[in-house]
């Protein structure tokens, strides 16, 4: 039976909420859902082209979103992110970093040797997955720790959990993101309020115009081999939506989850249950 009580779990109407990487495709489902669920959502992201569109899509709920550019690799545009947020609401109930993601130069292929990847593309993977949540950490979590309360949400991968062949760089950092999440769950916890919580969620293959086309042919939408072997190990048997990130992101970013701290969630379709056999 749904009670009173737990029916307005998911009602985010007193609360502000950050969001890096908003205006892409995985943190704009989430702001989206925030924003339709009453929160006061501002989307931290450098590029801010995307902000119209999920503005149309967010219908009556368009008035809640703010967009601020801020670069997630820079404390000072972080601090400044902090003030236009507390100007509009004087206060940050939530932070999820989903700022992220991979590039070609660091990344394995027949003709590129591990041996052979630069350290300025492994430098910017591994700064923009990790010290990029790091740093929004500080900045935001500091807010919360003079709130006493405030709950985070990062942004990892099965691949921090189960490394992935050709991106050495992408899994070394979301590793690093699951084992922040636990050190900064029990910090906050132990050294500032035990209301504050830090979670993650770690997405599987979620289909997404970034790898689209490394998992489906573009011409005939048929799976490429690497696509075929990774649903050849999700037992559900294809790939994930961004919008199926959307309900664990709400209810560990809710009171739903009040006695959760430090997990690490994955929403995989089950592959990394899968021994192979």
């Amino acid at each position: 039976m749904c009670t009173q009580e737990s029916a307005g779990l998911y009602d985010f109407s007193a609360q502000t909420i950050g969001v890096t990487g908003g205006a892409g495709i995985l943190g704009g489902e989430i702001a989206l859902a925030l924003a339709r669920c009453g929160a006061t959502v501002a989307i931290l992201d450098l590029n801010l082209g995307p902000v119209d569109a999920l503005r149309e899509r967010a219908g009556t709920a368009a008035r809640r979103i703010i967009a601020i550019r801020t670069d997630v690799l820079s404390i000072e545009s972080l601090g400044e992110a902090v003030t236009a947020v507390l100007a509009v609401s004087g206060r940050v109930d939530g932070l999820v970093n989903a700022a992220g993601g991979n590039r070609p130069e660091a990344t394995t292929r027949p003709d590129r040797a591990f041996f052979d990847l630069t350290p300025d593309a492994l430098r910017w993977v591994g700064d923009l997955n990790l010290l990029g949540t790091m740093l929004a950490c500080q900045a935001f979590g500091r807010e919360m720790a003079v709130q006493r309360s405030g709950a985070i949400l990062n942004i990892g991968s099965i691949a921090g959990t189960r490394p992935l062949s050709r991106t050495p760089a992408y899994c070394a950092a979301k590793a690093g993101i699951a084992n922040f999440t636990q050190w900064l769950a029990v910090h906050l916890a132990q050294e500032y309020a035990p209301h504050i919580r830090v979670n993650a969620l770690a997405p599987g293959f979620v289909l997404t115009n970034q790898n689209r086309y490394l998992l489906t042919d573009e011409k005939t939408g048929a799976l490429t081999p690497r696509g075929r072997m990774i649903l050849d190990h999700t037992p559900m048997g294809r790939f994930g939506e961004p919008s199926e990130l959307v309900g664990a992101a709400l209810w560990l970013l809710s009171p739903a989850s009040s006695f959760v701290t430090g997990a690490v969630v994955p929403v995989d379709g089950g592959f990394t249950a899968f021994s192979g056999v």
